[in-house]
Order: C-alpha cells, then sequence, then structure tokens
C-alpha cells in the first residue's frame, strides 16, 4: 500500500508540474500578446498624431486630381527605427483596421510570423515582408504578410472585403517608406490556393505575370471560395501591384485569403 501511495504522489506532483508549466506557458504568451498589442497602439496613435495646423498647410498631394484622399501621417522614422531596425515601411487600408509599420527580418523569412516587434515569441506577430521583395516596391508583385487573430488585429479585418458592398467602394491600400508614398487601387479579395507566391511565379517573366493577372481576374471560376473581382480596373503586365496575405476565415491551411491592389499612377 505504501508503495502504491508513493507513485500516487509522485504521479500528482508529476500533473501539477505539467499544470503550472502550461500555466506559466499561456501566461506568458498572453503577457507577450498585451505588450505587443499595446506597443502597435502607441506606434499607431503617434503616427495619427498630425497636428492640425500642419494639416492647414499641406499643399494638395499628386493624387488629388485623381479625388484620392491621402491619410496624413506624422512618420518619425528615427523613432520607429528605436523601436525595431527591421521596420521599414508603414501600411494603412481603407475600410479596416490595417495602420502598421512593416517589417523585414534580413536572413530569417519566417521571423515576424512567429515573433512581435519586440522579439518575444508568438503572437500578433507583426506585418512583414521576405527578403524575396526588394523594400522599395519596386517589384512586380510585393507581398505582405500578417496574421488573421480573433481580436480582429493585424490582417484579419482584411476579411471586411469579403462582402461584396464593402469591396464595391473605391478601396486603397497606402504605403510609406521613408522616401516614398505608394497608392494601390484594390480590384481583388479572394481566396486562393497556399501555394508561395513569390517562388512559384517569375513576375520578372512578362508572359508569366499576364497570365498570373489574367488568373486573378478568373479566380471565380477555380472555385476556392470567396472572389470578388473588379473587373472594370484595368491591370497589365507594365503594372505593379501588391498582395496582402492572410489566413482564411475557416483557417483552412490549404488556402489564403489575398487582397490585391494595383499602382495608381499620379500622373494620370
Amino acid at each position: 500500500m505504501k508503495k502504491n501511495s508513493k507513485k500516487y504522489v509522485l504521479i500528482l506532483i508529476a500533473l501539477l508540474v505539467v499544470i503550472a508549466a502550461s500555466l506559466f506557458l499561456i501566461f506568458k504568451d498572453n503577457f507577450n500578446r498585451k505588450n505587443a498589442t499595446e506597443t502597435f497602439d502607441e506606434m499607431a496613435e503617434n503616427v495619427n498624431d498630425v497636428e492640425p495646423e500642419e494639416s492647414e498647410e499641406t499643399t494638395d498631394s499628386p493624387y488629388s486630381n485623381l479625388g484620392i484622399e491621402i491619410p496624413e501621417k506624422n512618420l518619425d522614422w528615427e523613432a520607429l527605427h528605436k523601436e525595431n531596425e527591421d521596420i521599414y515601411a508603414w501600411i494603412t487600408v481603407t475600410d479596416t483596421t490595417v495602420d502598421y509599420p512593416v517589417l523585414q527580418h534580413p536572413t530569417d523569412n519566417e521571423y515576424y510570423l512567429n515573433n512581435n516587434i519586440d522579439g518575444t515569441a508568438g503572437y500578433p506577430g507583426c506585418i512583414y515582408t521576405e527578403n524575396y521583395n526588394a523594400k522599395d516596391f519596386s517589384d512586380s508583385n510585393t507581398v505582405l504578410y500578417g496574421h488573421n487573430l480573433k481580436d480582429k488585429t493585424m490582417f484579419s479585418s482584411l476579411h471586411n472585403f469579403e462582402d461584396e458592398e464593402t469591396f464595391a467602394k473605391d478601396q486603397y491600400i497606402y504605403v510609406w517608406t521613408e522616401d516614398d508614398l505608394f497608392v494601390y487601387q484594390i480590384f481583388a479579395a479572394y481566396e486562393f490556393n497556399a501555394n508561395h507566391l513569390l517562388l512559384n511565379y517569375d513576375y520578372d517573366n512578362e508572359y508569366v505575370f499576364e497570365q498570373y493577372l489574367k488568373d486573378i481576374q478568373n479566380v471565380g471560376l477555380m472555385n476556392y471560395g470567396t472572389a470578388n473581382i473588379k473587373a472594370d480596373i484595368e491591370v497589365t503586365k507594365e503594372d505593379k501591384i501588391i498582395t496582402l496575405s492572410t489566413c482564411t476565415a475557416d483557417h483552412n491551411s490549404d488556402q489564403r485569403f489575398l487582397v490585391v491592389g494595383v499602382l495608381v499612377n499620379p500622373e494620370e
């Protein structure tokens, strides 16, 4: 009986250790997530803190003649780089909560998928690009990644464009770098297979890129799921596009939800 009692005590101790370790990991993950979210909120607040006097003195942007209103930002790049030196851009998307820095790790393309802006592991991660893309948005297709989370942070609100009425409006993606502003008009929001978009297509080949753009227009025939396309927005192989990639609403590992915009020429 004594041997059995000792055995049960050891099992109980082991279970308590496992439970304690699990609770610690859950607490640590929640703590890291809360800190990362608060950091993003504070950064967005600072970036959007634009003095009214500055707003009044701001001249019309090159996009004014196209009727495109540019959100005003107070981008202190020195402060952003102090937060994380991998920050190289800022992205805002209309009719969503997307208003975040964009990062690119120099060597590990999955780093910001699994790590937060302060380097801690776990969610929410960051909005990021891989080093297959240049950081000056000069590629034919620049792909940005972000998680689809229950709290609607990161790229979760891109799913707003599954709603046809929301998608039907003029929707834009704004990207600021230290040197430039890029404005993309959204022309597609759809579910697609989870193939790596930058490794499976040679966009430098104009014929491949042209076919890729045609495939987007016809994605509704591929039966992946949601497929909202604006056929009246012309996109050609001479254009540059941006693709925002996140998980589908049901987190189907075989598919991704993509929102795609074409670069607007302010001189048009």
